[in-house]
């Protein structure tokens, strides 16, 4: 097995194109757990850890900037504003697989129970992919294209991902047998966006890639127009169209029975995070009011 281990991403792009079977790895949180079991052998190893290329968060307006070898933990010291995404970091095993594991290694992997994978669906984000001799900037849903599927090409790397900040409350929850640890049965993020008086509502785990939830994202924000809540941020979302919304979000969800749960259940659960989301959605908004006026 050869080991390589660049000093700059250059360099590290030169190997990649001239070994494109060598298996690029950061934190190794994931792909070390296939190794152990027996489950990969690769030919060859591409350490990608310590390019200061990818270490780098850059904040341009409203643009974010996410290099794809920015651990969890730092996530969650220096992006707090990005309440899902700093939310869905804490999930992340435990803090020394937080120290080690990235959001870059989530989309490597490509694995629907990703954490953070749902909150950059939520937040259409773009995965910045090179080469040696070529950059291209691809859309979430263009980059994971099955379950543990990605379309980065043998040539490449993932650099970074970007997105445009939304303005107002989003959240990230997921269910799973005990509160730290552990996969996600079901995973949701829900991101209001109060300029374009959009829902952004992302799956996890509840089918072959992550999803959007399009018709209840529609229905949520037509209620919220319809109960003049875009521009009084005090007012109140009836309980039944709460609960529509959830329902909503639960058919968009194509889930699968495995040994973490039913697909029932996964229903189910996808039911209770998005009506949940909505509703401290709401809260922060009215609690944002209340503190305005006083």
């Amino acid at each position: 097995m050869q080991f390589f281990r660049p000093s700059s991403l250059r360099e590290a792009l030169e190997i990649r194109a001239a070994h494109p079977e060598a298996v690029p790895i950061a934190g190794g949180t994931d792909l070390m757990v296939e190794v152990n079991f027996g489950r990969r052998r690769p030919e060859a190893f591409l350490d990608i850890s310590r390019l200061p290329e990818l270490r780098e968060i850059r904040r341009e307006g409203p643009n974010v900037r996410l290099g794809s070898g920015v651990p969890y933990a730092r996530v969650i010291r220096e992006l707090p504003d990005q309440v899902a995404l700093a939310q869905a970091s804490r999930t992340v095993g435990s803090p020394q697989i937080r120290t080690r594991g990235t959001v870059g290694g989530n989309l490597g992997t490509g694995s629907p129970a990703g954490d953070a994978l749902p909150v950059l669906a939520a937040y259409d984000a773009r995965v910045v992919l090179r080469s040696s001799t070529a950059t291209r900037t691809l859309a979430w849903r263009d980059f994971l294209v099955g379950p543990k599927r990605t379309a980065l090409a043998p040539d490449e790397l993932i650099v970074a991902t970007e997105w445009e900040r939304a303005v107002g409350p989003g959240s990230f929850s997921k269910v799973g047998t005990r509160n730290a640890m552990v996969i996600a049965i079901a995973g949701l993020c829900l991101q209001l966006d109060e300029a374009a008086r959009g829902v952004r509502v992302a799956l996890g785990s509840v089918g072959p890639t992550i999803l959007r939830a399009p018709e209840a994202e529609t229905f949520a924000a037509g209620i919220l127009d319809e109960v003049g809540a875009w521009s009084d941020r005090g007012a109140r979302v009836p309980e039944e169209a709460i609960a529509r919304f959830g329902e909503l979000v639960s058919a968009a969800a194509r889930p699968i029975d495995d040994v973490r749960g039913t697909g029932a259940y996964r229903r189910h659960a996808c039911a209770v995070l998005a009506t949940r989301a909505l509703t401290w959605a709401l809260d922060d908004r009215r609690a944002a009011a209340m503190e305005a006026a006083s």
